[in-house]
């Protein structure tokens, strides 16, 4: 059973009459594929579809938020009065309720978003694609012994917001991926690595057989890794592993740890964090970006928002709620599922890539790290202290030489950021969070 918008704007109509001040609904309809295959044999396909109504009510500033997969006038009833009652149980928040009618967006861009090809292609050829990449991945070198598989996935959603402003929104999403993880073997021991590429279009996906020889390149270049002595040395990261640096930083600007001094950047707004080279901006206005959407979780349009300029903190990324707890206005990055109240979420939050290739940098660096890897989750938001399991390859004379392993590199994230040496021009665009290759001054590694 399908529902209409319509139907969703008299249930919000019923609330009023019920002495609700407020509501708002997130209508989501979508439909999933994953393959995964091992050594050539099909393990699982999962095909599923599945819409949800999520309702939002408010009672004054107290809230309730509920959800129901159950379209039928039944349940529909149900869902309402359900609602209703939780919210009007609830305690007062001075800071609850919608975003002011003038927020609220006014039209809906088309951002390039679906591709429905993807929904289009035969399943045998989703398969045939983690089984190429796979295969591309064993036969690239015979010391790729083994694989822990190939997976293709792939999902499309129409979204539908409304509001007790009269606001009306929907867009169509789709996103697809492919990866596979090898295994490689000699006298020295056994190592794992893997690549994937994702992207909301076909034709933004890497091809299989090149994903797998990458697969397989990275996972020989880890054979015979050994340990480090402990020491201070500069750091490079990956652009793959580097936007988990990003992700970091993300959390610290997020308006619910800030609010809550849960973050190493509370009070920080106008306090130079990092050197004049780096810039972070959250855009959600990006045509075709895997974060890019027409309008957030609350119906206020998406924006480009300078998060760091020029190493200067310039705002905290906001929704409507955490925005009033700081006394600002929402950034638009407001993300929710239909059974959840709003969030705080990155749209495309990303660092400006600099001029320098990956080459360059790691030329720069005379004796020191290249992390490839990054293992646990030694990372404290509220002091910034930052201590991660590492893999790579070490640095000599400007060249990468052999590969490391079971080492940790420690640190503190508001020294890392304001070391930043060198920003590589290699934006890593597979993620919403996404991050060049960085060259951090010095941390220490802690080894043999």
């Amino acid at each position: 059973m399908t529902i209409e918008p319509q139907v969703v704007q008299d249930l919000l109509q019923t609330a009023r009459t019920r002495g609700a001040t407020g509501g708002d609904a997130l209508l989501v309809d979508s439909t999933s594929f994953e393959a995964q295959v091992r050594l050539g044999d099909v393990e699982t396909v999962q095909n599923s579809h599945q819409k949800r109504l999520g309702l939002r009510l408010f009672f004054g500033q107290r809230s309730a938020t509920t959800s129901t997969s159950d379209f039928s006038s039944a349940s529909l009833r149900q869902l309402l009065d359900d609602t209703c009652a939780l919210a009007q149980a609830m305690a007062d928040d001075e800071h609850a309720g919608l975003p002011e009618p003038d927020e609220v967006a006014t039209t809906v861009p088309d951002l390039g978003l679906c591709d429905d090809s993807l929904q289009q292609l035969p399943p045998a050829e989703r398969i045939a694609m983690a089984r190429d990449a796979e295969r591309a991945a064993l036969d690239y070198d015979s010391r790729i012994t083994n694989s822990e598989g190939g997976s293709y996935d792939s999902s499309q959603g129409d979204v539908t917001y409304v509001n007790s402003h009269g606001f009306i929104g929907h867009y169509r999403a789709s996103l697809a991926s492919l990866s596979v993880a090898s295994i490689a073997s000699d006298a020295g021991g056994m190592q794992s690595s893997s690549w994937f590429t994702a992207g909301r279009r076909m034709e933004s996906l890497q091809a299989p057989e090149a994903l797998g020889r990458e697969a397989a390149r990275r996972t020989l270049r880890q054979l015979g890794a050994r340990r480090v002595p402990t020491q201070k040395v500069p750091v490079v990261f990956d652009a793959t592993v580097a936007a988990g640096l990003l992700n970091h930083l993300f959390s610290a600007v997020s308006g619910s740890a800030v609010y809550r001094a849960a973050s190493f950047l509370t009070d920080g707004i106008g306090q130079k964090i990092a050197p004049e080279t780096v810039t972070v901006y959250d855009d959600g206005t990006l045509p075709g970006a895997p974060g890019s959407k027409p309008f957030d979780g609350e119906g206020l349009p998406t924006r480009r928002t300078t998060v760091v300029e020029q190493g200067v903190l310039r705002t905290y990324l906001l929704d409507t709620y955490t925005g009033r707890k700081l006394g600002m206005r929402s950034t638009g990055n407001a993300a929710r599922s239909a059974g959840d109240a709003p969030s705080v979420s990155p749209t495309n939050f990303f660092m400006v890539p600099g001029t320098a290739t990956p080459e360059e940098i790691i030329a720069s660096v005379p004796n020191g790290l290249y992390v490839t890897g990054l293992i646990g989750f030694g990372v404290n938001p509220v002091t910034g202290d930052y201590s991660r399991g590492a893999s790579g390859l070490w640095i000599e004379g400007g060249e990468l030489t052999y590969a490391v392993e079971e080492i940790t590199i420690a640190g503190n994230l508001r020294q890392m950021l304001a070391d930043i040496e060198m920003i590589g021009n290699d934006l890593d665009r597979r993620r919403r969070v996404m991050a060049p290759t960085l060259k951090i001054r010095e941390m220490t590694i802690a080894g043999s």
